[in-house]
């Protein structure tokens, strides 16, 4: 215990000395909740890294390798990474070039205010509550595995520490001590990894020990499943709006593009760990063990103190890491999209920057009232996850390719996907529930859109185009101006 206690106390101090570092530099909301557009290259590749790498990787991910092997990477890892870099690669300067806070700032812009309210509720209540109650949750049962506490007191010193943290620094110290966690974290996994190669014997002794369909992509349960899992989960990472906050408080649009390529890279290849682990612990736990216990057996019943707490450090890094991006994520939707953009547009400064550290209060305490009274969060975030994609998707992409799509279109969809999603289990359809929200979203979408006219308060606009054609502009003044100076 004593190990255990000196590395959780050491990582505690240092986390907390810089949220009281940042405490005295962060002045504005623009800073809090944005770090001002002004983040460079490596905090945000860091940032990317363990945000992405949060929990999931250390439990779920390894409970997910134990369950199916390797095709878990197939189903959840290797997708959201290939949508996160569609959104990286095709819309990040784009998007950039906005100089938004959320993605229900974009919807407002471009359909008018109102037109961001179900985004923002979505994003801040539906999304990051039950997000942020499993990273409590997650680091309850660290303090129950280390420290002997019961998961109730567990949860409360969580909130208490997350809280604290978030309140104190907001984004710009969450950016920091991302990219110094993105650290702690791949050590922590690689000792976790190099570990479970030691009990399993050897990598010839676990390929022969390890059933032929648990090394395969299309898993123990064939590719259909894999590819539908695939679906449900992957096209949530176009909007998730953890990735779009990096985007914004990137510097510059190459810093943006740039680094969020090489943090989702990074992420991809590092996810192959954790599945791994997984997959080979089947050769070495006992075979009726829990898929969510396998990593606390392996950590804290194998591995020695000194080694397994760093580990648990990895993991309270992962923890806290995804805890304050989506309480942060949350408070942007209240702050921007709810009170400034809908109650008081007239805000000032220093009212602003009370809401944006109010409302870090409030998605806190939804999120700990879930993690003491909900049973199944993680069938909660699973829900939560793909109602998201479901009614946003189609509506961000017609944001950014079709100038036709109308607020009509765009509300409907949003609505009608919403109840699609929601009500598909008492509706008795064959059909895969996300494909049946993603295809009512696109039908209302185009339908509606064509059969109404734009709004007074809607700038007509395809982002995406329009942002090329003013892109080029730009290029084509700096080149006339540049031959001018040549000639002249």
């Amino acid at each position: 215990m004593t190990w255990y206690l000196s590395y959780i106390v050491v990582y505690f101090v240092f986390m907390f000395a810089m949220g009281f570092y940042f405490f005295t530099k962060v002045k504005t909301s623009d800073a809090y909740l944005i770090a001002g557009w002004n983040v460079g290259f490596w905090p945000i590749v860091g940032t990317i890294i363990s945000t992405n790498c949060g929990a999931a990787v250390f439990i779920g991910w390894v409970g997910m390798g134990f369950q199916v092997g390797l095709s878990g990477f197939f189903k959840f890892a290797l997708p959201a990474s290939i949508f996160g870099l569609i959104l990286i690669v095709f819309f990040a300067k784009p998007l950039r070039r906005q100089r938004l806070y959320t993605i229900a700032d974009l919807f407002s812009e471009r359909f008018g205010g109102s037109a961001g309210l179900l985004p923002s509720i979505l994003s801040a209540i539906i999304y990051s509550v039950p997000t942020t109650a499993l990273q409590m949750v997650g680091m309850s049962t660290v303090f129950q595995l280390t420290l002997g506490m019961d998961a109730m007191s567990g949860i409360t010193l969580s909130f208490v520490l997350i809280l604290g943290f978030t309140i104190l620094g907001g984004l710009p110290a969450t950016i920091i001590t991302d990219a110094i966690q993105a650290v702690i974290l791949i050590v922590g996994i690689t000792i976790l990894f190099i570990a479970s190669l030691f009990y399993g014997g050897g990598i010839g002794q676990i390929l022969a020990n390890t059933p032929p369909e648990y090394l395969s992509p299309a898993g123990p349960n064939g590719i259909g499943d894999v590819l539908l899992f695939a679906l449900s989960v992957g096209p949530f990472y176009l909007i998730w709006q953890s990735t779009w906050q990096r985007i914004f408080a990137s510097r510059t649009e190459q810093i943006a593009q740039g680094a969020g390529i090489a943090g989702i890279v990074l992420v991809m290849i590092i996810a192959v760990l954790p599945y791994s682990i997984g997959l080979i612990a089947k050769t070495y736990v006992p075979a009726d063990i829990r898929p969510d216990l396998v990593f606390s057996y392996v950590t804290t019943d194998l591995l020695p103190p000194a080694l397994g707490g760093i580990v648990l450090v990895g993991l309270l890094a992962a923890l806290m890491t995804g805890a304050d991006s989506f309480i942060l994520q949350g408070s942007s939707n209240l702050t921007r999209d709810i009170y400034y953009r809908l109650l008081n547009p007239r805000a000032s400064e220093k009212s602003l920057m009370f809401m944006s550290r109010f409302t870090v209060v409030i998605i806190s305490a939804l999120a700990v009232l879930v993690a003491y009274k909900v049973t199944d969060i993680i069938t909660l975030y699973q829900w939560a996850l793909r109602l998201s994609a479901t009614i946003m998707v189609f509506p961000f992409l017609a944001v950014m390719f079709w100038k036709r799509a109308t607020k009509a279109g765009a509300l409907t969809s949003m609505t009608l996907a919403g109840l699609a999603t929601l009500s598909w289990p008492y509706l008795g359809i064959t059909l895969n529930q996300t494909v049946f929200g993603f295809t009512v979203s696109l039908i209302s979408l185009v339908a509606v859109s064509l059969a109404t006219k734009h709004s007074s308060n809607e700038q007509v606009r395809a982002v995406y185009w329009d942002d090329l054609d003013s892109a080029a502009d730009n290029h084509d003044e700096r080149t006339l101006a540049r031959s001018q100076s040549l000639s002249g």
